[in-house]
């Protein structure tokens, strides 16, 4: 009897992400070369191939959409893994077994609470209509202002961003011996040096993947820039919604997606191999 190559436990789900993933973006990129007649509804199936879509990126409009949606992303992402961890920490150290439970599950049911909700409530408390709009505008700080609007939607963000990084990061500090930290303390480490020096070096893996889980999603919100920006502070992915449902030039934003896309996988590879050169395995 002839063992199973393993190769074969790789066809249902190499050809599902063939089906879902593989051949739309093939078609998105394929898409993002052809050309756009004005007034029309997509690209003619006969339309020939250009890279003026491609070329209208290098605009300076277009360049202010994409380095505010990296700026704010990158920002939210670091605030996000910078407030779990100590949460993660203290979660996973000091608690008891039946308030990690409970912690836990806290944080697992923010996930399932929808988007849309946190993103209102935080629109309905801190927006210019809220209860702290008086108290804001009191201390000088205009809640229409382009800069307090940036706040909004980066608070929005971090409504994701923080619960998400707090599970990544529970099961990466559970994995670390605390006698290690202890050892460190007991050569003469001050507490907080120990974990400076010990703790957050063995905790970098996941540090990286709760940052990359929150840049993935901060970088294509839709609902929360849409919302909080009030027109003022838009993301890539409202200009990639404008392009393909109100002016139907399919060519313009199949190019910004495909464009978006290289970004984010250029900005993970770029992460992952300064993590790689500085702690390595």
């Amino acid at each position: 009897m002839t063992a199973r190559k393993p190769s074969v436990l790789f066809l249902p789900g190499g050809a599902l992400f063939l089906a879902l993933f593989v051949l739309p973006m093939a078609g998105l990129l394929i898409q993002s070369l052809r050309y756009y007649e004005p007034g029309s509804i997509g690209s003619a199936a006969d339309a020939p191939f250009t890279l003026a879509n491609y070329g209208e990126l290098f605009k300076a409009s277009f360049a202010v959409f994409f380095l505010q949606t990296l700026r704010i992303s990158l920002l939210a992402s670091l605030a996000g893994v910078f407030f779990a961890f100590p949460l993660a920490y203290w979660i996973a150290r000091r608690l008891s077994d039946r308030w990690r439970v409970i912690a836990i599950g806290f944080f697992v049911a923010l996930m399932f609470l929808s988007v849309l909700v946190r993103t209102y409530a935080l629109e309905l408390t801190f927006g210019a209509t809220g209860p702290f709009g008086p108290l804001l505008r009191d201390m000088g700080i205009a809640t229409n202002g382009r800069p307090y609007i940036e706040t909004l939607v980066g608070m929005g963000l971090l409504h994701y961003v923080i619960p998400m990084s707090v599970l990544t990061l529970l099961a990466t500090i559970q994995n670390v011996d605390p006698r290690l930290t202890d050892a460190a303390q007991v050569l003469g480490a001050a507490s907080w040096k120990a974990h400076l020096t010990v703790t957050l070096p063995l905790c970098m893996r996941g540090i990286l993947a709760a940052f990359l889980f929150g840049f993935t999603f901060s970088i294509s919100a839709f609902v929360i820039p849409m919302i909080l920006g009030k027109g003022r502070v838009l993301f890539i992915s409202n200009m990639i919604y404008t392009r393909f449902s109100e002016i139907a030039n399919y060519p313009s934003g199949a190019a910004i997606s495909v464009v978006l896309f290289v970004l984010a996988m250029g900005i993970v590879y770029a992460m992952t191999k300064l993590i790689n050169s500085w702690w390595p395995q």
